[in-house]
């Protein structure tokens, strides 16, 4: 049966989930180490889970990772991020990535916040 999806970022998310999962089921130990560090990563410490989803959020916006864009935009707004604290952290992300980042800020990111707000109404 074919998966359905409500828009584009769902559809993102489960395409990693699902590609995460069959990484885990051909290597399994090196999956499960890799998920320990990253949820060990994002547990709250000195800094917020919300100020780490907005570091993650600019990381992820300087590399040109689509995939952990999509993410950390879903993990700010889980987070309860506002719009202008997302913004302003992409801002920061293109200061040091420039052009690169800008343009996956402005439509990437922008359609993230979207799909996740209509989603939730």
């Amino acid at each position: 049966m074919e998966q359905q999806f409500q828009n584009s970022v769902e559809q993102s998310l489960y395409h990693y989930k699902d590609g995460l999962g069959r990484f885990l089921q051909k290597t399994p130990e090196l999956t499960k180490a890799y998920n320990a560090f990253t949820e060990a990563c994002f547990k709250e410490g000195t800094l917020t889970q919300r100020e780490k989803q907005l570091i993650a959020l600019g990381i992820s916006l300087a590399t040109q990772d689509e995939y952990c864009t999509i993410y950390h935009t879903k993990g700010c707004i889980d987070q309860g991020c506002t719009e202008e604290q997302i913004f302003e952290a992409c801002g920061v992300a293109t200061a040091f990535a420039g052009g690169a980042a800008m343009s996956q800020a402005v439509t990437l990111v922008q359609e993230c916040i979207s799909e996740l707000q209509q989603k939730k109404h």
